[in-house]
């Protein structure tokens, strides 16, 4: 049966605990084994344990949050040798996104992460409802790699793992210092462009849902106009208090524009977003045209873009003493 193992950040030691209760049923069935630090036995070796569950276990959890790319060990360590692996196709390497981070630029950055949309799982309403979808895709990744057919053999014993560690090559000693500047092509920038926009239209239509049952009086109503832009509008009782566009293109080129009220048309905007990269990842940049002050010289992941557009939306509804303000 695969054996799973946590990449995390002892910070997040509550947060990995709760996924482990989450896994309970998987563990019971005999569909995975799991292991992380903790099960480290006095007087064995930290490092040259870990290195043995990092190099053999099938499936690695990446339990990301600012604490686990703030870490060395996680980071330069754990999460690079486990993408050696994942590139190889010697291992299966899922990012769950416990706390909200700047995960998407980071090298793992190009794998699906878990909850859906890489929502963190402390920022579900019902944190219960984000480790289930966890689970679940845990659950698919042990289906891709074991065939339905197999018959799960009983979990050996402490005893026995400890003999079979013992008996394993130690890891070649190397460095972790491996990351080398990068030079994107014209198509991968075109994919995060793309990507990057169907990131703000969900953002956009959940945040709008979650407005609308936040508020009682107002409505937030997302309408996707065609592949490149979209409406969102809120009302109170009936009547539309503010309306935005959201699109890609417009006289300034390839990106992603913002205009206030519904337009069809793309030579005109309040905000202006372009696609830049530096030696080791893409990004957006911000024209800084926004009525709000557009960060101009921020890098800004796909949510930090989204979090732009959706605050010059919903701000004009959060002043003070506002009529027309929200709850």
């Amino acid at each position: 049966m695969p054996s799973v193992f946590f990449s995390y950040s002892h910070a997040d030691e509550p947060l990995r605990d709760e996924l482990e209760k989450h896994l309970a049923v998987l563990k019971r069935q005999g569909v995975i084994t799991t292991w992380h630090d903790r099960g480290i036995g006095a007087g064995e070796r930290l490092h040259g344990v870990i290195d043995e569950h990092i190099n053999h276990d099938q499936i690695i959890l990446l339990l990301v949050s600012p604490d686990f790319l703030n870490s060395d060990y996680c980071y330069d360590v754990e999460m690079a040798r486990a993408l050696e692996r994942e590139a190889a196709g010697e291992a299966v390497v899922i990012p769950i996104i416990l706390r909200a981070c700047d995960w998407q630029n980071a090298p793992f950055g190009r794998l699906r992460a878990t909850p859906r949309d890489g929502k963190p799982v402390t920022q579900w309403p019902d944190r219960d409802q984000a480790f289930l979808q966890v689970v679940q895709d845990i659950r698919q990744a042990v289906s891709r790699i074991s065939p339905p057919s197999q018959v799960p053999v009983p979990a050996p014993s402490a005893r026995m793992r400890s003999s079979v560690a013992s008996e394993a090559p130690a890891a070649a000693a190397r460095s972790s210092n491996l990351r080398l500047a990068k030079t994107f092509t014209q198509r991968e920038k075109d994919a995060f462009l793309e990507n990057t926009f169907g990131y703000i239209a969900r953002f956009f239509e959940n945040s709008l849902a979650e407005l609308t049952s936040r508020n009682p009086g107002f409505e937030g109503v997302y309408k996707r106009m065609d592949a490149n832009r979209f409406h969102a509008t809120v009302y109170k009782h009936g009547k539309d208090v503010a309306k935005a566009t959201v699109f890609m293109g417009g006289s300034f080129g390839d990106g992603i524009g913002y205009a206030s009220g519904h337009l069809n048309s793309d030579n005109s905007y309040n905000e202006h977003l372009r696609v830049e990269a530096d030696d080791h990842a893409l990004f957006l940049r911000s024209m800084g045209m926004g009525f709000y002050g557009g960060p101009r010289d921020a890098k800004l992941t796909q949510e930090g873009a989204a979090e732009l557009y959706w605050g010059m939306l919903i701000k004009p509804l959060q002043g003070e003493g506002r009529d027309d303000a929200g709850a």
